[in-house]
């Protein structure tokens, strides 16, 4: 399921000014605090800079979908986030209510105890689940593998098995649990998945020298909070 999303390392590598850094970029707005209007703005701004999608909460997903109908953005949302920690079969019933709701692309996290325990094969029934569940209704699936909280050797391992389980995209972190991308994370991220699936870099990318360092070590996708920031070569200031 390649959703137009998932150019080749080489092609990633190339240029990304202003003009063309908005595809790139999965607008994000995932505060548990985020009112109905906070997301329709998110939804405004995307359509008007042409961000890539909209990454939201599972319970804004209808909302955004109506929001951007016709708009050429994307519906994104996350499933088990952000610790990850959630039964494999309550994973797969979030992404596949997702996807029912309209989303087009998922993020979900893995279970992060289980990369640190070096344990491929559970890592790799998790994130299957959610593939099948996903990919059953058209959508695409990013797994969030949370560097921050991983040794390179078991970065490696999650990369694996997710590639292993039918993932589109790996991505680093999802900027609740200390950490974001890094341009190491990313390189070895590409290194591990290869050319064909997707590389999200996300935490921390708040300027346009950020997200042009993280295309330029092999990143296919950018999620932010600061995207109009970045799109301007301004400096944002949020987490995400």
């Amino acid at each position: 399921m390649s959703n137009e999303a998932t150019p080749s390392a080489t092609a990633a590598t190339g240029a990304a000014g202003p003009g063309n850094i908005a595809g790139y970029i999965d607008h994000t707005l995932l505060k548990p605090e985020a009112s109905e209007a906070d997301v329709l703005k998110v939804c405004a701004e995307a359509a008007e800079y042409g961000f890539k999608s909209v990454c939201v909460n599972p319970i804004w997903v209808k909302t955004v979908t109506t929001a951007l109908k016709g708009s050429g953005v994307l519906t994104c949302s996350v499933v088990g986030f952000p610790l990850g920690a959630t039964p494999t079969d309550v994973k797969a019933f979030e992404a596949r209510g997702a996807v029912l709701d309209g989303a087009e692309e998922v993020d979900m996290v893995i279970n992060i105890a289980a990369a640190r325990a070096d344990d491929k094969g559970a890592l790799v029934e998790d994130i299957a689940a959610v593939a099948e569940a996903v990919h059953g209704g058209g959508a695409i699936l990013k797994v969030i593998i949370e560097t921050a909280l991983l040794t390179d050797a078991q970065k490696v391992l999650a990369c694996q098995a997710a590639v292993e389980a039918g993932a589109d995209f790996v991505k680093t972190s999802t900027g609740f649990n200390g950490g974001g991308a890094t341009v190491e994370d990313v390189a070895l991220i590409r290194r591990t998945v290869g050319p064909e699936v997707g590389v999200k870099a996300s935490g921390g990318v708040r300027s346009l020298a950020d997200a042009q360092a993280m295309i330029a070590a092999g990143a296919t996708r950018i999620g932010a909070s600061s995207g109009i920031a970045i799109v301007k070569g301004e400096q944002g200031s949020t987490a995400y």
